[in-house]
């Protein structure tokens, strides 16, 4: 499919991008969050780490219609909803849950990677069977990819976890069509691209943006600590060019993952960069200076739907460039403010 993106120096018009990487919560949170996603997305992945996790067909159907109720009436975006993985996951379930339209993936955190993931997986061996069978019917495992020991530096646990999990993982179920999310290092964009088959990885926002100084130097910023946390420049250079390059292997999803400001500045704070509201802006900006713009949508709209086996959206978003656009700081919840995330520069372009 030959692109639809029709561009100017200073306008924009790809077709409506997706989100293959979103956390709406529940609850008052979901409400305040939920909308700002659906006005420039068409179709969003959303994680299942709630507490209690969403493990069956049920809880995913019950958790959409959650969040189709809290979207203003006649809002076209559509939630795709995924099961987390758990050593008691029933392949029947999801194989059900699949062939009815609930599911689109299956969601595999390591136990303890990151929030609420304590129901995560320790033993891979016992979940082979319930991969073998999503390799059979095609659905997608959607990987946080870090090991949990503490022994390993939380700097390398992405690059451990290719060798030592997912190397297997994909050696004993070789038609197995695996994501890994979040990817942030360079290790994780080599492995991606020197792949033959059935491997493809999400880039976030905020990754694209900021490295580990942004968390550390001049003392620490709560609001740009995310997992898996973001590493040295080198690294960060090296999303950028695979975010950039066309590469159909990669594509978005924000992670955008809201948290109050009152647990995000605790002595124990959560990990998470709420992008969801600024994000395009965020992007255009990374690939205008790259002198990329014409790749922004494979990015955003066009290599996501074609992993996931889907059409792409129909309908469009114009980006238009001008004088800088000033997003809120925080978005109010009931439950508290959430800050936006702040890419640290001005940003030209917003969603017309």
């Amino acid at each position: 499919m030959g692109s639809m993106s029709k561009q100017s120096p200073d306008r924009l018009t790809i077709a409506r991008p997706d989100d293959w990487h979103l956390h709406l919560r529940d609850g008052a949170m979901m409400q305040a969050v939920a909308p700002h996603t659906a006005n420039h997305f068409g179709r969003a992945i959303i994680m299942p780490n709630l507490v209690p996790p969403v493990v069956t067909g049920a809880q995913a159907a019950a958790y959409r219609e959650r969040i189709m109720a809290a979207l203003p009436d006649g809002t076209p975006f559509r939630p795709l909803m995924t099961c987390y993985l758990t050593e008691e996951t029933d392949a029947d379930d999801l194989e059900i849950a699949h062939r009815d339209g609930i599911i689109t993936a299956v969601k595999l955190y390591p136990a303890g990677a990151t929030t609420n993931s304590a129901s995560g997986v320790s033993d891979f061996d016992k979940v082979r069977p319930v991969l073998e069978r999503m390799a059979d019917m095609g659905l997608p495992l959607c990987v946080h990819g870090e090991v949990t020991d503490p022994n390993i530096d939380i700097f390398d646990r992405e690059a451990v976890f290719i060798d030592k999990v997912l190397k297997p993982i994909r050696k004993k179920v070789p038609d197995l069509k695996v994501i890994m999310e979040h990817v942030t290092t360079q290790n994780a964009v080599d492995y991606v691209r020197d792949s033959r088959s059935n491997l493809a990885a999400t880039i976030t926002t905020h990754h694209l943006i900021i490295n580990r100084n942004h968390i550390l130097a001049g003392g620490i910023k709560p609001h740009y600590y995310c997992l898996p946390v973001a590493k040295r420049e080198k690294h960060r250079i090296a999303l950028v060019q695979a975010a950039i390059s066309g590469d159909k292997r990669f594509f978005l999803g924000t992670d955008s993952a809201p948290h109050t400001d009152a647990n995000k500045l605790l002595p124990c704070g959560c990990a998470g960069c709420f992008t969801a509201i600024n994000t395009m802006s965020c992007l255009a900006e990374v690939f205008d200076a790259a002198g990329k713009m014409d790749k922004l949508e494979n990015f955003t709209s066009l290599a996501g739907p074609r992993y996931y086996g889907l059409e792409p959206n129909e309908d469009t978003v114009t980006l238009v460039k001008g004088d800088p656009v000033d997003y809120p700081d925080h978005v109010d919840t009931a439950d508290g403010p959430v800050t936006v995330f702040n890419p640290g520069f001005p940003l030209h372009w917003r969603v017309e």
